[in-house]
This record gives C-alpha cells, structure tokens and sequence, in this order.
C-alpha cells in the first residue's frame, strides 16, 4: 500500500473516530434538566378560595427546542375551551386565569422528565383543573424527543409502515390481560361500558411502550389515570428496530 493510501485510510479511521466521540457520548450522557416551580394567586384578592394557578415544569438549558416544545405543550393542556387560542407563555396564560377566573378555580400544571434513554427523553406533562365540584379536570400527555433526529416523535414515526392496526390489535390483547388481571373481566357490565380504546398518549420507555389513559376513558372517573406497557418482545417489527432501547 502506497504512503499515500495509507496517509487516507488513516485520516479516514480519525474522522470515523472524531465522529463516534462527538455524536455518542452526547446521546447517552443525559440531558441537563433544571426545574421550575411557581404557585401564584389573584393579585390582591385575600380570600381561601382565590383563584390559583401553580407551575412545576422543566427547563433543559442545552436543547432550547425541546424546552420551548414542553412549554407549549402545557399551554396546549391548559386550554379548557376547544379551540381556543394558545397564550404565548405560560406567564400570560397564568396571568389571563388569575385575572377572568371566579373563586375556588385552580389551574395546576406539571412538566416532569419519565427517563432518557437511547438518545430519547421522555417527558410527562399533566395538568388537573380545579373548578371548585367534586371531581376536578385532570389530563395527561407524553414527548417523546428524540435527540438524534431533534424532533417529537408521534405514533407514524414510531412505527414501521402499514403497522398501525397490528400496533393497536397489540395493545387490545395488552388491555384484555389488564382486564384478568384487575378481575374487571368478571363483571359483564364493566366490560361492556368500558371496552378498549386507542390513546393518544404513547411512550417509548426503557421498560416497554406505554399507553396512558386519561380518567373516564376505559374505567370509571374513581380508577384514576391507567397504564398498559407493551413489551417490546411482541412489537418486533411493529416499532422500528432504531427506537428499540439497546438491551431489547
């Protein structure tokens, strides 16, 4: 081999190793996450049932994009009109309820990171309107970002293609277990009230992909929010073979 082919292979081998060192240790090093609390109420109004609104989110200082991506996403959770417009902080969402909301209305909001892993981040956001009745507003949601591609992954990207059906048949046969094993399947009317539905709320966990059901959804109010995982095992070529967490 001439010196100058080798003087090549060489630079190439340190290109190769320059990249592995700047691009993996980044992806699995996890990101930095600084939380945020606040808890404010109507200015100048003394009563206990003033309206309340209380903030606990996260802020990751080096991925400006998923810290913006969090932020609407809980002014999205916030809206408690259909349609109705986004404010464009959370400052001037809190502001605009404390200024037009009536007593014993409370607003809480919470951001939190589940895990990061495999160059993923996976975060909750919640949110639970109080309005002052017996059962309060609560809603749920995951992000799924992911750091290599730098976007929010949904369910399309999630899976490989013309996989959706067999994706939800999965999580059918994963919610009928759920059902013997919470002894729901013995009582004929709850299965028949509460049949499986699909969830917008999806996430790519270490552990399995798990499916979160708002209150209401596929039990009564008082079971509270309820989780199936899907273990990856059964979703080999349903989910794309990237997104398998590295031990699967």
């Amino acid at each position: 081999m001439s010196l100058l082919k080798i003087a090549s292979v060489a630079c190439i081998a340190l290109a190769l190793g320059a990249c592995q060192s700047l691009f993996q240790p980044s992806q699995l090093k996890p990101l930095e996450v600084t939380t945020d609390k606040s808890e404010q109420t109507k200015p100048g109004c003394g009563s206990p049932d003033c309206p309340l609104v209380n903030i606990d989110t996260v802020h990751f200082p080096a991925d400006p994009q998923l810290d913006s991506l969090v932020e609407q996403r809980l002014l999205q959770m916030a809206r408690t009109t259909p349609g109705a417009a986004t404010p464009a902080t959370l400052t001037a969402y809190r502001d605009k309820f404390l200024r037009e909301s009536a007593d014993r209305h409370s607003m809480y909001l919470q951001a939190k990171v589940r895990e990061q892993h495999d160059g993923l981040v996976i975060v909750e956001v919640s949110s639970y309107l109080d309005t002052g009745v017996a059962h309060g507003e609560p809603g749920r949601g995951f992000i799924n970002y992911s750091r290599v591609l730098h976007k929010e992954l949904g369910l399309a990207d999630m899976l490989l293609p013309g996989q959706e059906q067999t994706f939800w048949n999965t999580a059918k046969v994963a919610h009928n277990s759920w059902l013997i094993n919470t002894k729901m399947d013995r009582d004929p009317e709850f299965v028949k009230n509460w049949p499986f539905q699909k969830t917008p709320n999806v996430a790519l966990t270490s552990g399995g992909v798990v499916l979160k059901y708002n209150v209401a959804t596929i039990a009564p109010y008082a079971q509270g929010l309820i989780e199936i995982t899907l273990p990856y095992a059964r979703l080999t070529g349903v989910i794309k073979p990237e997104l398998m967490p590295a031990r699967h």
